[in-house]
C-alpha cells in the first residue's frame, strides 16, 4: 500500500525539537503525502512558516481566524479532511491541553474536531517526560486511541541526558506509515478473532529495592506488541497490559501500563471477566523485595555484603488458569534456557493452560531484544508444534490461528 496522495496534517509546538519537523516533513512529500503544516505560535520562534511553506507547497496553517477560504471555520474543513494527524514536537504544554479538550489554539481545535487517527511524537526535557501530571495525560490519551511515537533516551538540549528526546524522522516515519497501511493480515486470518476479547501481557516488570534500585530481566516486549497488534488486525477486542518498554503501543489496543508483578496481576484479574482468551508474554519477576527502602541503599566499609529477602509475586499465568473468570483459552510463554520441552509441559499443566509457547532464550539470534523469535506449541492435548524462526510480526498472526483454532 503507498502513502501516496494520504492527507497528514502535520501539527509543530514550540519546542527545540521542531527542526527535526522538517526533515519528517520532507520525508512524508518524498512518498506523496499531501500534508498540511499547521504551527502553533511558540513554534514559530523556533522556525519559520516559510520554510515549512516552500517544502510542503502550501501555506502554513497558523490562526484559527485568518482563512476567509474557509468561511472561518478552518479547523472542521482541515480536520475532516485528514487521514492522520502528526504532532511533532509534541510539548507537555500541548499534550496536557489534548487530554483536558482545550482548544485555545488552531491545532488544538483540529485535534478536537478530527476523527482521524493522531500520533503524538513527545518532546520535553526528562522531568517533565517524568512528572507523573505527564504520565498520567499519555496514559490518557493512550486509552482514547491516541498513538504514542516515543520519546526516547538520549543527550537533550538543555544538557539532561535520559527519556524525553522526540524520536528521529525516520522513526516517526515508520510508525506513521504503520498506522495508515497497518499490518498486513494474511487473508486466511481476516476478522478471524472478530467479536472476541484477548487480554495480553508483555514486557518485563520491575520490582523495587529503593527509589533507585530495582530488580528487573531483559524482555523487549515485542513478542507480547506483536501479539496484540496481530489480535486488532484480526478483530479482536484487546487489551495491551504491559510492563515499561521502549516501543509504542499498537493503534487499536487498550493500552495498561504497569510497572510491577502485582499492578500487572492486578489489571489482569480485572480485565479477564469477560474475555474470551488471556496470552500471557510478559516476563514477570518471580520475586520482589520483602520491603522495600524509603531511601537510597547506601553502601559502606562495613557493609560489604548485602542481603536482600526475597518473597514471591502472584503467579498471574496460574492464577488466571485456575480463576472461576478464567477464560475459554488460557495461553502463556515459557522462556528458558534449558530442557525446553521439560519445563513447558511442566507449565502447561501446573498453570492449568490450554497452550504453552515456549522459546530458546540462550540463543542469542531470537527471543529477548529481537525482532525474531522461534516457538515451539505445547497444548494441553499432547500437541507439540514447532513454529520456525521468523519475524515476531508473522509470529503473532501463526499464535493467534492456533488460539483462533482452539476456540471452536
Amino acid at each position: 500500500m503507498s502513502l501516496s496522495g494520504k492527507k497528514i496534517i502535520l501539527g509543530i509546538t514550540g519546542g527545540i525539537a521542531a527542526y527535526k519537523a522538517v526533515l519528517l516533513l520532507r520525508l512524508l512529500k518524498k512518498n506523496d503525502c499531501d500534508v498540511t503544516v499547521v504551527m502553533t505560535g511558540e513554534a514559530e520562534k523556533f522556525i519559520t512558516p516559510l520554510t515549512l511553506q516552500a517544502l510542503s507547497g502550501k501555506p502554513v496553517l497558523r490562526d484559527i481566524f485568518s482563512d476567509a477560504e474557509h468561511n472561518g471555520i478552518i479547523h472542521i474543513s482541515t480536520a475532516s479532511e485528514a487521514d492522520l494527524v502528526v504532532i511533532a514536537p509534541a510539548t507537555a504544554n500541548t499534550i496536557a491541553k489534548i487530554r483536558a479538550g482545550i482548544a485555545d489554539n488552531l491545532l488544538t481545535s483540529i485535534v478536537l474536531a478530527t476523527r482521524a487517527k493522531i500520533m503524538l511524537a513527545p518532546a520535553m526535557n526528562r522531568v517533565m517526560w517524568e512528572n507523573s501530571a505527564t504520565q498520567e495525560n499519555i496514559e490518557v490519551l493512550r486509552n482514547r486511541g491516541f498513538i504514542i511515537s516515543g520519546p526516547v533516551s538520549g543527550f537533550q538540549a538543555c544538557g539532561d541526558n535520559g527519556t524525553g528526546r522526540m524520536k528521529e524522522p525516520q522513526e516517526i516515519f515508520n510508525d506513521i506509515m504503520a498506522v495508515l497501511q497497518g499490518p498486513s493480515v494474511p487473508p486466511e486470518h481476516e476478522r478471524l478473532l472478530a467479536g472476541k476479547k484477548i487480554v495480553i501481557t508483555a514486557g518485563p516488570t520491575v520490582e523495587p529495592l529503593d527509589p533507585i534500585r530495582f530488580i528487573s530481566n531483559r524482555s523487549s516486549g515485542k513478542m507480547g506488541y506483536a501479539i496484540a497488534e496481530a489480535a486488532v488486525a484480526m478483530g479482536a477486542e484487546t487489551i495491551l497490559v504491559s510492563g515499561p518498554v521502549q516501543i509504542s503501543p499498537p493503534a487499536g489496543v487498550k493500552f495498561i501500563s504497569v510497572n510491577t508483578a502485582q499492578e500487572m496481576h492486578d489489571a489482569v484479574m480485572n480485565g479477564i471477566s469477560d474475555a474470551d482468551v488471556f496470552i500471557g508474554t510478559a516476563a514477570v519477576a518471580d520475586f520482589r523485595a520483602a520491603s522495600v527502602s524509603p531511601v537510597k541503599i547506601k553502601k559502606s566499609a562495613q557493609n560489604e555484603e548485602l542481603d536482600i529477602r526475597l518473597i514471591q509475586n502472584p503467579d498471574i499465568l496460574s492464577r488466571v488458569g485456575h480463576s472461576e473468570q478464567r477464560p475459554s483459552v488460557v495461553a502463556g510463554f515459557a522462556a528458558e534456557t534449558d530442557k525446553l520441552e521439560t519445563y513447558a509441559i511442566k507449565k502447561l499443566k501446573d498453570k492449568n493452560a490450554d497452550i504453552i509457547f515456549g522459546n530458546d532464550v540462550s540463543d542469542k539470534t531470537i527471543g529477548f531484544n529481537s525482532d525474531q523469535n522461534e516457538i515451539t506449541v505445547f497444548s494441553k492435548d499432547g500437541r507439540i508444534i514447532p513454529l520456525p524462526k521468523s519475524s515476531k510480526k508473522e509470529l503473532g498472526f501463526s499464535v493467534l490461528r492456533l488460539i483462533a483454532e482452539a476456540l471452536k
